[in-house]
This record gives C-alpha cells, structure tokens and sequence, in this order.
C-alpha cells in the first residue's frame, strides 16, 4: 500500500497492553499527578476486543503489590473473594497411582495457604487474572487514565534511537495487504516515556530486546506453555479455596511441567498444565497431555459431572533472573511478563508483574514531575527495581527453573528444597540452552499415540478453540509471518515431522495434501488464541508471531 497520512496523538505516557503490570503502571502514575495536583495525560492501549479479554492465567494471586496500589482494594470491590484454605501437592506416577508429599517436603516457595494480611506473608486468593484487570481498569478510568480497547500496536516509534511511543496497525486491510472499504489507516501514539507491558514473548518487546541489546550478558530466555480450562462441577465436589498442584505423569522424565488445579468461586474449578518448552520429543503435543493427564483420578473426581465451559493457552516465561533483560532503554520500560518478572517458584507472576508497574510508574513520574521531556534512559528505574521485595525474590528463586532443566523434576526438586532450605546459598544454577534448540530429530522417538477424548473429562482441539470464543476477521493479512514460507516442508518436516502441528494448541498449523499430491504448509490464522507458542518454539526459529487487527483473537470471559 501507498504511504498514507497519520493521525497523531500526543500523551505523556503511552502504555502497550491492559494487564496486571501496564494497569497498575498507569494507577500509580495518575495517583502520583493527583497529589502532586499536576496534569498527566496517560493512555493505555490494548489489543484485545476488550479489557481482559486475552488475560489468562491460573490463578493463586498474592496481593502484596495490590495492597501498596489501593490499600483500601476489599471497600473498592476488588475480586479476591476466595483465599486459599487449604494445599495438596502429588507426584503422579501413572495413570492410576499418585504419591501424596507430606507438607514438610513441600518447598516453601509453593505454600499458599496461612498467610496474613501484612509483610511478605500474605493470603493468597484463588482468582480470575482477566477480572482483576477489568477492575484495575474501571480504577485507572477513575483515575483519569485513558483506555483504548481493540487497538493493536504494530510498530515502536524509534526515531534516533529514542522510542517516541507506537503506531497502532492499520484496520480494514484485506488478505492481498489492499484497504478494504473499512480501511482505517492507524493513529501515531506519541509520548515522553512508552511503557510496554504486552506479556509473554510480546512482539514489540521481543523487537526492542533485540534492539538495544538488552538480553547481553544474560542466559537465553526460557518459556513454558500454560493450558487452562475453567469448569461448572456440583456443590457436592466444590471446596473453595482448595489448591492442588503436582507434577510426574502424563510427561515423561525428559519433559519438564506441572499441573494445578484450583477450587474458585461460583461452584467453579480451573485446571491447567504447564509445560516447559525446553521439551525434546517434537511427537509431543501439549494440548494432548493435558487432555489425557484429566483422567488421572486424582483430578478426574474433581471434574467428573461437571461440564467445561472455557478453554485457553498461554506461554509463560519463566527464565527468572538469570534471563531477566535490562528493562530500560531511551524512552521507555519493559516491563511485566514481556520483560520476564515471573516467580517460576511460586508458580505466580501476577504481584511480580504489578510491582515491575508500580516502580515503572514511580520513576516515570519522577522524571515527568522534575521537568523531563522524555527521551531518556530511566537508569532510576532500575535502581528502585532492584532494591524491591519483587527482584528479591527473583535473586532467591534464580536457580530454580534451571536446577529442574539440569536435573530433572526429582534432582532438581531436591535441589530446589534444600536451596531454599540453606537461604538460597547453593550456587547459581545456568541453563543456556534456547527453547527452540533442544528438539531432537523425530526419527529418535516413537510417534505418540494419544488417547481419543471421551467428550466428557478430554476434548478435541477445534471444540476447546471454539470455547475460547476466538475470532478474527478472515480477510486480513495473516498474522503468522513465515521468514521463509519453504522450510516447514523442505526441512521441517523430514527432520521433526513438522513439530507445529502438536505444539501449537489450536489447531493453526496443518501439513495437509495439495492438488499436486505433495505435502503443503496450512496456516489457520483464525484459529490462533495468540499463546506465542510457535514464536517461541519452531526449532529454524522461522515463525513470527505480529499483532492481527485490533480485537481479534480470544474472548476469555473470566480466565
């Protein structure tokens, strides 16, 4: 398309994506200008249809960050109206059987029952992530923050080196890439300090990482993938408050993960798998091992007689500190899971992603506050970041993912509870291999045969992606760039049996028969929940994830 004239927008923050870590950036932002009595002008972007509609996460939330952005959070109506009562922690060890651990070997980090409302040692609330970030968006309107849902960022306005805020993506641009009669070129979003806040593997962040450099000197990131269903059970079955996690079956010893499963309100359960994608065997399918790990008993007599009623997945990144960025670069933060915030010990990243936004907007108003207009490197933030509870507890917890990779779910078990037992003074543990480059030829393993679903604890991939209420408009450039549209046949596919297939857990990609008789690449856009799997883990690193149209992809309601 011909280059066409921009709208233009100026603000003095601009925040990408309307989750825990961007929201709580821009209350404390606003409640900062409302005491100094001074003007700040914050807009935040999302590209969901609507706020919280792509949040999806497990979840057992602290609310040590949330106390220090509205104390009074319980008389504001927050949703945390669950506390954890009580936890159960297995080893599954196959289909049937499972080994309970007694409490005393449960390392500390993954207690989540009788906490206090004070200190570090707080209640956990079994929760909805995507609620408490449509509440902590009716607090930022409140505040005066601006919100803009169904806007996607396409593009960091760098300008000299400076980002200068982002350019919103054109809308109503038809699948050959000409405007549509809907077109509606995007609008320049300027601002002195753009916070980026877009969660796991956020495609601007990953472009700005890239960038400044701000990975040098740190270990590969590393991801998991989260898969999560919320379910209707009896009465007679719902105990709120109950969190179960575990680990063993159905992945093997090469395969590292973890499952939970959590009593919410509303006679409701969530149940999920984590699955690191540092795995080895490309016959692996995630989607399917989460399926067939429901019919274990220990979680089938919590879901049998009750009807599932949403679906969705989600990487996580979970590197900890030894693969947390450098945050800051001219004219902006990274923050949040798209910088890497997350406790991979606690299974927990939402308070670690909240507090990342607290300090963002502290340092930003500072600098705003004393005059600043923009443009430069916030080396504050990174003072205030290190010296929080929050980068405490990614120091403490640096080595746990690693000692898992490097000794597996025992070992490193092990490892982790006697670390955790010593005050963390066992060393540091490194894992510097990438995600994408640990799959092994497929020829090395046996294909996997997984079970068929019973319609009732296992479902298929097309029913589970209907649940996720995805859409996207079909005519439409395709939002899954092949760097090379040859290789997932050409090389691929001999060497891996096309691994995109089974990671992906929506059904998007496809090796299907062309008219010519020879096997063809099918990329399925509309099906994709936007969980940045295949980003993340084709092993020739050829997919990139961008955003789609503002408002497209999933509608979580409640996840």
């Amino acid at each position: 398309m011909e280059q066409v004239e921009r709208d233009s927008m100026d603000f003095d923050v601009v925040i990408v994506g309307a989750g825990p870590s961007g929201l709580a950036a821009a209350c404390r932002l606003m409640q900062q200008a409302g005491e100094a009595e001074q003007e700040l002008t914050v807009c935040v972007v999302e590209k969901g249809s609507e706020v919280g509609a792509h949040i999806l996460s497990g979840a057992v939330f602290e609310p040590r960050a949330l106390d220090e952005l509205f104390p009074d959070w319980e008389e504001r109506g927050a949703p945390l109206t669950t506390p954890a009562t009580r936890d159960e922690l297995y080893l599954l060890k196959d289909a049937d059987k499972a080994q309970k651990l007694p409490n005393a070997l449960v390392p500390k980090s993954m207690h989540n029952t009788g906490g206090r409302r004070s200190g570090g040692d707080q209640t956990r609330y079994v929760i909805s992530a995507a609620n408490l970030s449509r509440w902590l968006a009716e607090q930022a309107e409140g505040l005066g923050v601006e919100i803009f849902p169904g806007f996607a960022a396409q593009e960091a306005i760098v300008e000299d080196g400076v980002v200068k805020g982002i350019l919103i993506g054109d809308m109503g641009v038809s699948a050959k890439g000409q405007p549509k009669d809907s077109y509606m070129p995007g609008m320049e979003l300027r601002a002195k300090y753009t916070l980026f806040a877009e969660g796991s593997r956020g495609h601007l962040g990953k472009r700005l990482i890239q960038q400044y450099d701000l990975d040098a000197g740190k270990d590969p990131q590393h991801y998991g993938i989260g898969l999560k269903e919320l379910w209707d059970i009896p009465a007679e079955q719902h105990e709120p408050g109950l969190v179960l996690h575990g680990s063993g079956w159905p992945l093997d010893k090469h395969t590292h993960g973890g499952w939970f499963l959590y009593h919410a309100e509303n006679q409701q359960v969530v149940v999920g798998l984590i699955m690191d994608l540092a795995y080895q065997n490309p016959w692996l399918s995630p989607f399917d091992e989460f399926q067939r790990m429901k019919h274990h008993p220990v979680l089938a007599k919590h879901l049998t007689g009750g009807k599932r009623i949403a679906y969705g997945a989600r990487a996580i990144t979970k590197g900890g500190l030894n693969c947390l960025p450098k945050m800051t670069f001219p004219g902006g933060l990274l923050i949040g899971c798209n910088a890497g915030t997350l406790n991979f010990s606690k299974i927990k990243g939402l308070h670690t992603a909240m507090k990342s936004g607290l300090v963002a907007g502290e340092a930003v108003f500072e600098a705003i506050a004393g005059g600043d207009e923009g443009g430069q490197e916030l080396t504050a933030f990174t003072e205030k970041w290190e010296a929080s509870w929050a980068y405490a507890e990614l120091k403490e917890s640096a080595s746990f993912g690693p000692a898992i990779h490097k000794y597996g779910t025992v070992g490193g078990g092990a490892y982790n509870f006697l670390n955790q037992l010593l005050g963390s003074k066992l060393p540091n543990v490194h894992d510097t291999t990438p995600d994408h480059a640990t799959l092994k030829p497929a020829a090395e393993f046996e294909k996997i045969d997984y079970p068929k679903p019973d319609g009732k604890l296992s479902f298929d991939k097309l029913s589970s992606v209907f649940l996720s209420n995805t859409n996207h408009e079909e005519d439409q450039p395709s939002h899954l760039k092949l760097a090379d549209p040859a290789l997932p046949i050409r090389d691929n596919l001999p060497e891996y049996a096309e691994p995109a297939q089974r990671y992906c857990p929506a059904g998007v990609y496809e090796v299907i028969e062309g008219d010519d008789g020879k096997p063809q690449f099918q990329i399925n856009f509309q099906n994709c929940v936007h969980c940045k799997t295949c980003d993340i883990k084709d092993p020739a690193q050829n997919i990139t994830w961008v955003a789609p149209e503002g408002g497209g992809g999933p509608n979580y309601p409640n996840m």
